[in-house]
C-alpha cells in the first residue's frame, strides 16, 4: 500500500504540494490528473525519495520513504517500475543493455540471466528480436516499449506511468494504453498513471485523482468525474476535450 500523507512541497515562494492526502491499496489503478504545474510530478517524486517534502510523509509498505536510511529506500526502489514520460532510453546502449541496467547497477552479472530477463520482457510488451538495436533505431511507440521493458524488468509490485502517451500519435497512444491495462491485469501490478490523456484515464484507470492548484479537488471513480458539474473540473474536462465515460 502506498499512503501519502499531508504532503507539503514548496521551491522558493511556489507552494507545488498543499497537504495532499490519499491511499492507493494493492492492485489498484490511479490516475493523477491536472493542469501543468499543478504538481504531479512532483508527487510521483516525493513517492519514490527524490524530493523530500517540506512537510508530511510518503509511506509505501511501511516504510516511510522521507526517513528510511538509504539501503531500506533502495529495497523499496526495487519493487517499483517507472515509466518515463520521455521513455529515457540511453542512446549510446543497445536496446538488452537499458533494459538490464538497473539489474547490473544492482550486481547481476549471470549473462544468461540478464539475456532471458531480456527476451521475456521484450516478449511481454511485444517486442521480439531487437536486443541488440540501438534506440536510434527505434520509433516512439518501440521506444516507449522498450522503456516499459526496462521497468519490469525486476518485476516491481508497483508501476508508476509519467505521461505514458504523450507525443505518441493517437493509433500507438491506443497500443500503448491497452499494453499497460493488459500488464496490469497479467502480472498483477499496482499501477499509478499521471496523465493529461483522458482517454487514458477512460481506458485503464479504476479511480482517478484531480489535482488543482497543489490540493486534491476530486477522488473517485472515472464516470463521476466526467459527469461533474463543478466549474473547475468542466473547465479542465473541457481543455482536454476526450470524454471520460467509463467508471
Amino acid at each position: 500500500m502506498i499512503q501519502v500523507r499531508s504532503l507539503q512541497k514548496s521551491f522558493g515562494t511556489r507552494e507545488v504540494l498543499r497537504g495532499v492526502s490519499f491511499e492507493i491499496r494493492d492492485g489498484e489503478t490511479v490516475a493523477i490528473i491536472g493542469q501543468s504545474g499543478c504538481g504531479k510530478s512532483v508527487l510521483l517524486k516525493h513517492i519514490i525519495g527524490l524530493l523530500k517534502p517540506d512537510a508530511g510523509d510518503v509511506v509505501v509498505d511501511g516504510v516511510s520513504i522521507s526517513k528510511a536510511p538509504l539501503p531500506e529506500l533502495e529495497r523499496v526502489r526495487r519493487n517499483i517500475g517507472f515509466l518515463f514520460q520521455g521513455s529515457a532510453l540511453f542512446d549510446s546502449m543497445t536496446v538488452a543493455e537499458n533494459i538490464t541496467l538497473g539489474l547490473r547497477e544492482h550486481g547481476e552479472r549471470d549473462r544468461e540471466k540478464l539475456t532471458r530477463i531480456t527476451k521475456e520482457k521484450l516478449a511481454l510488451v511485444g517486442l521480439r528480436g531487437i536486443e541488440h538495436a540501438m534506440p536510434s533505431e527505434l520509433s516512439g511507440g518501440m521506444k516507449k516499449r522498450v522503456a516499459l521493458a526496462r521497468a519490469l524488468a525486476t518485476e516491481p509490485h508497483y508501476m508508476f506511468y509519467d505521461e505514458p502517451t504523450t507525443g505518441l500519435d493517437p493509433v500507438t497512444s491506443d497500443q500503448i494504453d491497452a499494453l499497460i491495462q493488459d500488464l496490469t491485469g497479467q502480472l498483477h501490478v499496482t499501477s499509478l498513471i499521471v496523465t493529461h490523456d483522458l482517454f487514458t484515464v477512460e481506458r485503464i484507470a479504476e479511480r482517478v485523482i484531480f489535482i488543482h492548484e497543489g490540493r486534491i479537488y476530486f477522488d473517485g471513480i472515472p464516470s463521476a468525474f466526467a459527469r461533474s458539474t463543478d466549474p473547475i473540473a468542466r473547465q479542465f474536462l473541457e481543455r482536454y476535450r476526450t470524454p471520460v465515460t467509463q467508471g
